[in-house]
């Protein structure tokens, strides 16, 4: 009788512990958060710029759909993009201090999308965008794209040049480094 009684005391410990040691995890994000880097090579640890974005995917819908035209868009999905500069560069051929900042855009049916480079932090989506804490706006120059880009990426070439591309619509906004007698 006492084994019996051990043996469900055991065995009641051991379902409870299992209980308190599980973890229940999340699965994967619908829209997967993705980092892009300059310069892009893992053996360069002296980066310029780093843009952190979750990477939403057309799955059949319009594009305008999800960036609707003429309104400011988070440029991804789920939280703003944060685009951090660790120096002072030229962005799309205007002056920007180091720091980090939300990349919003405001997608165009024709011509160049407006690229907008804001104050605020840690937000969601662009449900708060406020205009007054903008630090700049250039415009990003539309090409079109051979291949259809399923899911929203965001990467930069060579030349530090960005470029955002989903669908058929890839955005560019060259980036340079401020050289010492540009910095302001």
């Amino acid at each position: 009788m006492k084994n019996i009684i051990l043996f469900v005391a055991v065995i009641a410990t051991t379902l409870c512990n299992v209980d308190l040691v599980a973890q229940s995890f999340k699965s994967l994000d619908v829209s997967p958060m993705d980092a892009a880097f300059f310069p892009n090579s893992w053996r360069e640890s002296n980066k310029i710029v780093k843009v952190v974005y979750s990477r939403p995917q057309l799955k059949g819908r319009d594009l305008a759909m999800l960036a609707p035209v003429d309104k400011v868009w988070r440029t991804g999905a789920n939280e703003a993009t944060e685009i951090t500069f660790f120096e002072d560069v030229i962005f799309g051929g205007k002056n920007l201090r180091a720091g980090s900042y939300s990349l919003f855009t405001i997608p165009s049916a024709e011509g160049n999308w407006t690229v907008i480079i804001n104050k605020a932090r840690n937000v969601w989506g662009s449900y708060t965008y406020k205009e007054e804490q903008d630090v700049l706006r250039v415009a990003g120059k539309v090409s079109e794209s051979e291949k259809n880009i399923e899911a929203f990426s965001m990467m930069f070439d060579k030349n530090m040049t960005l470029h955002m591309g989903w669908g058929k619509i890839i955005v560019s906004v060259p980036i340079k480094k401020t050289s010492e007698t540009e910095k302001y």
